[in-house]
């Protein structure tokens, strides 16, 4: 962070510079005397996150959330509800209302014992009905709180005000399909009736960086639970930040900037860059203006990313302009206190739980921890292989550290690769447009964005305990892990994996990775290292230590696979220093 710019204690318009949360604020100074001494950030997020239910939340009709209806032609996911035709009645999904009750419990929320209905009036075409059903002053979830822990810098707690469940309206295009300009828009309502959960969070958040967090703890939270895939690309989480500013100026007066609230963000980038962007115009824009917060104030901005800037749309309205008034079609939901209980008792471990515990038990590191919880199926893959060491006689903590280490390497190394590819297949599809390749599993979701995971791996938990265990025991050297690790991955003929029956050791010693532990073998491999890195034989002699790198990567050479490197190391010290091979 930056110091503060010069006061400025003349009238008229002359530009000060400061520093805020990481960014460059310019602003001009109001009245003789009177500057704007401090600008302190204030953002509350809505997040609205469409639950993968199969069908919608007031109707039968398939629900494009739920992976199954991924690549649907426009307008075939509707049905009479959807259009809201005559004599069309909602049903409520009571998977909806359970995916809901998970996500609040998470959050720390009260859950209702009835909650409501509601019609909010609703002007646009992407919602045909006219109206969208909603939850207004009785919602599902309220009162509770995230905690938010980013790797290597204090945590933070942002509280929940409410979590309440509603139907997500279409989508209208702008361009002809496949590109080019029309002059009128396209409705596509296949995304309308889906079920959304919107979480209101308190303006609890001081940086564009901490509302970035918050965005991902949540997102974490809700694919942990499984409400939600929460694929950003697919709009299966929109952000909208709440942002305003407190100025106070150095004679005194504090002043609050009116909210503006940033519309349908589908990155975090965009979460960040809308809200700094806010930062720095806020201020100028109450000098140009002198509009303060208050009823009627908030306005409703989009972001151009290609002009890095928020653009209005409409002042916001209050709720009374929406014309809340309870749904005549569906009745109150009664949430009894059993039904809850059950929900809460099939929770998974959640993310920072799972962090902490990981962090104790191993001995793993805050950034470790955090990668190996930030997916639920690379934590249970985590467990099991774990387990799956444990099984073979190594140590809880020693398994759980070595675990760790293969997975966040060797692991990582082949799902990104494996990512790439599917990638490379995506957009070749896509050029060529082969439709049927573009809807292949393999160049689908994976491939078009978030990309494969350690656990969509063809190598099983139990053969990562076994290759863990294998090391442990000093049987393989490193390199035979991320060896071994690769070959169970793809297998020699690259089309898949060695079978889950099949031993791991009798792999590793039919390709010779068995670790030598013949004395003159040992001896050999040493005094041909040291002959080959006469320099930094001479500099382990001297007592540097760090030259002992080049003996030892030469010596695993000589071995071929064969070979310790801890083994190796002592051998090559005793060499050098006292006993062991001749130098």
């Amino acid at each position: 962070m930056g110091p503060p710019g010069p006061r400025t204690s003349l009238a008229g318009s002359f530009t000060r510079k400061y520093w805020r949360g990481g960014a460059l604020v310019r602003v001009a100074t109001i009245g003789v005397m009177s500057t704007i001494e401090r600008v302190e950030l204030v953002v509350g997020m809505e997040v609205h996150v469409e639950l993968s239910t199969r069908t919608k939340v007031f109707s039968a009709a398939p629900s494009p959330a739920c992976a199954e209806f991924d690549f649907s032609a426009p307008n075939t996911c509707i049905d009479a509800t959807v259009l809201g035709l005559p004599g069309a009645l909602p049903v409520l999904n009571e998977r909806a209302v359970e995916m809901s009750i998970m996500v609040g419990l998470a959050l720390g929320c009260q859950i209702a014992g009835v909650s409501r209905w509601d019609r909010k009036g609703y002007f646009y075409p992407d919602l045909p009905k006219g109206y969208q059903i909603s939850q207004y002053d009785l919602p599902l979830c309220f009162d509770g709180a995230l905690d938010v822990r980013p790797a290597g810098r204090e945590g933070f707690r942002v509280g929940i005000i409410r979590a309440h469940l509603e139907e997500d309206a279409g989508k209208l295009l702008h361009e002809a399909p496949g590109g080019g300009a029309i002059d009128f828009s396209i409705a596509d309502y296949n995304r309308a009736g889906t079920a959304l959960l919107e979480i209101v969070s308190q303006p609890d958040i001081r940086s564009a960086e901490d509302a970035v967090e918050y965005c991902r703890a949540l997102r974490n939270v809700c694919r942990f639970l499984g409400v939600s895939r929460g694929v950003l690309q697919k709009g299966h989480m929109r952000f909208e930040p709440n942002i305003n500013t407190v100025l106070t100026f150095s004679d005194g007066r504090v002043v609050r900037t009116p909210i503006v609230e940033v519309k349908n963000l589908n990155s975090f980038a965009a979460v960040r860059d809308s809200i700094l962007y806010e930062l720095r115009e806020q201020p100028g824009r109450y000098l140009r203006e002198g509009r303060e917060m208050g009823p009627g104030t908030k306005q409703t901005r989009g972001w151009d990313a290609a002009g890095q800037q928020t653009v209005l749309q409409r002042e916001k309205e209050d709720a009374h302009d929406y014309r809340y008034f309870p749904d005549p079609d569906l009745l109150p939901v009664v949430i009894e206190r059993p039904w809850v209980e059950r929900v809460r008792a099939s929770l998974p471990e959640m993310p920072m739980v799972r962090v902490e515990r990981t962090m104790r038990q191993f001995g793993l590191g805050a950034k470790e921890s955090l990668a190996l919880a930030d997916e639920r199926a690379v934590a249970e893959f985590f467990d099991a292989s774990v387990e799956g060491a444990v099984a073979r006689g190594v140590e809880r903590a020693t398994a759980g550290k070595q675990v760790a280490n293969v997975l966040l390497q060797s692991g990582a190394k082949r799902a990104n690769e494996r990512t790439d590819a599917l990638r490379r297949a995506r957009a070749d599809a896509e050029m060529s447009g082969d439709l049927a390749a573009e809807r292949d599993e393999a160049a689908g979701d994976a491939a078009g964005s978030e990309g494969v995971l350690i656990s969509d791996l063809v190598i099983t938990p139990a053969q990562v305990g076994e290759i863990v265990a294998l090391r442990v025991a000093g049987l393989i050297g490193s390199n035979s892990v991320d060896e071994l690790f690769g070959l169970l991955c793809v297998g020699e003929d690259g089309r898949g994996g060695v079978a889950a029956s099949e031993s791991v050791e009798a792999m590793a010693r039919a390709r010779g990775m068995i670790v030598e532990r013949d004395d003159k073998a040992i001896d050999a491999w040493v005094r041909a290292a040291i002959d080959e890195q006469p320099k930094a034989a001479e500099d382990v002699r001297a007592g540097k230590d760090a030259a002992i790198g080049r003996l030892v990567g030469a010596a695993m050479k000589h071995a071929g696979g064969k070979g310790d490197a801890k083994v190796l190391r002592e051998r090559l010290l005793a060499a050098l220093r006292g006993g062991g091979a001749s130098a």
